[in-house]
């Protein structure tokens, strides 16, 4: 009986210990990825930050710029992508829509992202853009891939339509969670008007006749949660500039938007709560369950060898008892 049981033993201890690498390496990254239908929505703010007073064409002093961010999947479109792809894709309709302090449009740019549901990585097919304007995104935007490393990553600016480096500077502690810290920094470029201008009758085929352009910088910060890859924090200090041209006048450049860009204290309380509540189940299948499938597998391990040795003990007449026994 005893090597009988020995045997069952050491059979689902070998299960159990298998089972351990396989949940981790196997199921985790082909079961854990971005629903297409996720829908979400930022609230980020600008205070005492510089806008573009288009009546006088000077900047002045405002108490708050808002920006509205969403992201809306598109389960349609994820599905036709998916027939020819062959893998799982998420497609994020996203708005930035930006208003001053008295409620009016600054500015409202579109985008569409296409993304490997499981990796994040970019998938290249019709409809990518930004603005109106096709894209073809490199490296990640808006999430990091579920168990972030330490390291830099590819990240694309949409102000730009160009991916650059986003370096990772360290691990703090972010309201009781243990986060990753990267920074992205966009020197002064030339940047395409907005289709959608805050003035009627000012198109970008209009401004683009008296020789002005637009310039853009910025100084891009995320504190991001390394097991689901999700930012819980994120902040710009933004500069962009009108230079040259008739439209000016007299000035050289001017100020079109200066601001440090924050999350609401709103909506960081409710991204950290909910990125507390999904990390659980990442770790479930990252940490918990395979470091508790293999020390079971190592405790009926030692059960087994345990019965075994026990089965062979000597008896006291100098004889080994039976195994069956």
């Amino acid at each position: 009986m005893r090597r009988k049981a020995s045997l069952v033993l050491l059979a689902f201890a070998v299960f159990f210990a298998a089972l351990a690498p396989l949940l981790r390496w196997y199921a985790f990254p082909r079961l854990a990825k971005i629903p297409p239908s996720q829908y979400q929505e930022m609230v980020l703010e600008a205070k005492n930050a510089t806008l573009l007073d288009y009546g006088t064409m000077r900047p002045k002093k405002v108490p708050k710029v808002t920006i509205v961010q969403t992201l809306k999947g598109n389960v349609e479109e994820s599905e036709k992508i998916e027939r020819t792809a062959g893998r799982d894709v998420v497609v994020w309709d996203g708005l930035s829509y930006v208003q001053g302090p008295d409620g009016k449009m600054v500015s409202e740019i579109p985008e569409r992202y296409i993304f490997d549901a499981h990796t994040q990585d970019p998938v290249h097919a019709d409809g990518e853009m930004v603005d109106g304007d096709p894209v073809r995104r490199e490296g990640i935007e808006f999430k990091w891939p579920f168990l972030t490393e330490k390291r830099d990553y590819t990240y694309f600016d949409a102000q730009t339509r160009t991916s650059a480096p986003i370096h990772y500077r360290g691990t703090r502690n972010f309201r009781g969670l243990e986060v990753y810290y990267f920074e992205q920094t966009i020197p002064w470029t030339r940047v395409p008007m907005p289709k959608k201008m805050p003035v009627k009758g000012i198109t970008p085929e209009s401004v683009a006749k008296t020789g002005t352009t637009r310039w853009y910088t910025t100084k891009r910060m995320f504190w991001v949660d390394p097991t689901t890859g999700a930012p819980v924090n994120g902040q710009e200090i933004h500069r962009e500039e009108l230079r040259g041209g008739t439209l000016l006048g007299d000035q050289k450049k001017v100020t079109a938007f200066a601001g440090h860009v924050k999350m609401r204290e709103d909506y960081v309380d409710y991204t950290v709560d909910l990125v507390s509540s999904q990390r659980q189940l990442v770790l479930l299948l990252t940490a918990y369950l395979p470091w508790a499938f293999l020390t079971l597998g190592t405790a009926l391990l030692t059960l087994a060898l345990f019965l075994e040795a026990r089965g062979r003990r000597p008896d006291p007449g100098g004889k080994s008892s039976p195994s069956g026994a």
